[in-house]
């Protein structure tokens, strides 16, 4: 038994990475990723091996994310939300079950594959192709995940979902056009030495609060949002000012690297009172060229940090 549950755990990070695709939430991709166990140890018996036991085991994981799909609705990004705000608006806050929400690398990128297949996972987790994935209605984004992030035939991917090629061909097409029409910029799987640099420009500047460097980091159309807030921002003058006046108290705060949807982030602590840093938020980095497109701050800790295997709390 305990041979078949090792068989199993061993495709857990591929299959998180595809729910996480499917569902856009790292908590609803784990309880998907649960189900799938559950469903595949009960059914282990009848596992023909006419198919490897991924893509079996992505088989069943497709259809569990299916059926979560019918009752909720699709997460969004502030950015989808409403018009561009102000350093003034009001906050506005959404449930977090309404949110994108970032899923580590380390738990959605197996280990145990080579370079270039990495290099298309990681890009399929990025913030903005998942948020783009959302706006299809379920079943064409499983027929466009399983055909072109996973490299399976039409053919398969008709069997997977009990219909036809015909249909699955369709339903490609209509993806394939509504992706289009969303903007996708990409960023290369590694970092090259001038991102890389620009991340530890980065962080310099945000660990000594010094704002003015910061904002010469950004893109002239970089946009920052912190969900659950609806308001987002964009350009470096309005993010600047954000970070001078209701922002401040981010200044004295601590950055914990980590890495999330395919992008550099990091764990962000403020000071606090009693002294030490407390959790913020999760920054997400989305980059261009050699400037800051992106800042993502994710402010439900208690959910992201223990996923992420950051502590709550620094010491002083």
């Amino acid at each position: 038994m305990s041979g078949s549950v090792d068989q199993l755990e061993e495709h857990r990070a591929a299959l998180t990475g595809h729910c996480y695709r499917m569902l856009g939430s790292v908590v609803d991709a784990d309880d998907a990723v649960q189900e799938t166990m559950v469903r595949a140890w009960r059914s282990l018996d009848k596992f023909d091996g006419r198919s490897s036991l991924r893509t079996w085991l992505y088989r069943i994981a497709t259809n569990v994310c299916l059926d979560a799909r019918a009752d909720r609705a699709r997460r969004a990004r502030p950015l989808e939300e409403g018009p561009v705000g102000t350093v003034d608006d009001e906050l506005q806050t959404r449930p977090r079950a309404h949110w994108l929400e970032p899923v580590p690398d380390a738990h959605a990128l197996p280990a145990d594959i080579d370079a270039a297949e990495r290099v298309v996972l990681r890009q399929s987790i990025r913030l903005a192709f998942v948020a783009a994935l959302q706006h299809l209605p379920p079943k064409q984004r499983a027929a466009l995940l399983l055909t072109e992030v996973l490299g399976w035939s039409a053919a398969e991917v008709a069997d997977s979902l009990s219909t036809s090629v015909a249909a699955i061909n369709s339903a490609l097409q209509r993806a394939r056009a509504t992706l289009a029409s969303r903007d996708l910029d990409d960023v290369r799987a590694t970092l090259p030495e001038p991102q890389s640099a620009l991340v530890d420009r980065y962080v310099t500047a945000f660990e000594q609060y010094d704002v003015d460097r910061l904002a010469a980091l950004l893109h002239e159309d970089a946009t920052l949002s912190m969900p659950p807030f609806t308001l987002w921002l964009r350009g470096p003058d309005a993010i600047r000012a954000w970070l001078l006046g209701r922002g401040a108290g981010c200044r004295g705060s601590r950055l914990v690297p980590t890495a999330a949807c395919g992008s550099p982030a990091f764990g962000q602590y403020r000071p606090a009172p009693e002294g030490g840093h407390r959790a913020w938020a999760l920054i997400v980095l989305e980059l261009t060229g050699d400037r800051i497109a992106s800042m993502t701050s994710f402010l439900d800790t208690e959910t992201l940090f223990p996923r992420f295997g950051l502590p709550l709390e620094l010491p002083a």
